[in-house]
């Protein structure tokens, strides 16, 4: 096993946290806050929007199963890289697109997949491409939301569409139901 880890940002965090767990290959994804400049924020000073940390989860994968470019390929899939700071009615700094990097490697391919990701929309794509920053796990209520609360009201209509979105378009790369 080739185990290996990104941080991504694509809105709120429970979106990619449930299509990311659904994913073959995807070892473990946690929620959390990164690339901001307050140490440990809690999730109401990230909501406040005055740390510049956005919601973020790190997902955890072998390499050897599922490759980054894949899991970008996702990302760019299940939300809108084209509106900065904003997915849906979730607005704030908090909620931009972005790929936090851990290596040069990492950064050459997020670059060459974003770039495609820019073509295929028309030049509009907004996601920002940084090295991982001051990255703090988000507080326990948040790890596994969509799975603990699918009748939520925001996880039932906009989560589970992501979720859905995500098994349609990737079909051979959900997780077998005994992973």
């Amino acid at each position: 096993m080739k185990a290996q880890s990104i941080v991504l940002a694509g809105g709120c965090f429970w979106c990619l946290e449930a299509v990311y767990e659904r994913v073959d290959g995807v070892l473990a994804v946690e929620s959390g806050y990164s690339n901001g400049h307050a140490i440990a924020p809690s999730y109401e000073q990230v909501c406040g929007g005055d740390t510049g940390h956005a919601e973020v989860v790190r997902v955890s994968f072998d390499a050897d199963r599922i490759s980054l470019r894949e899991l970008l390929e996702i990302f760019f899939t299940i939300h809108d890289p084209t509106t900065r700071d904003r997915q849906g009615n979730d607005v704030g700094s908090q909620y931009r697109s972005a790929i936090y990097w851990e290596g040069e490697d990492q950064k050459a391919l997020a670059q060459e997949v974003l770039a495609e990701a820019d073509r295929a929309h028309g030049g509009r794509v907004v996601t920002e491409l940084a090295p991982l920053a001051n990255y703090s796990r988000a507080e326990a209520y948040h790890q596994h939301y969509f799975a603990r609360n699918p009748g939520q009201g925001y996880c039932a209509f906009v989560v589970a569409p992501k979720v859905e979105k995500f098994r349609r378009t990737f079909r051979s790369r959900v997780k077998a139901a005994s992973d």
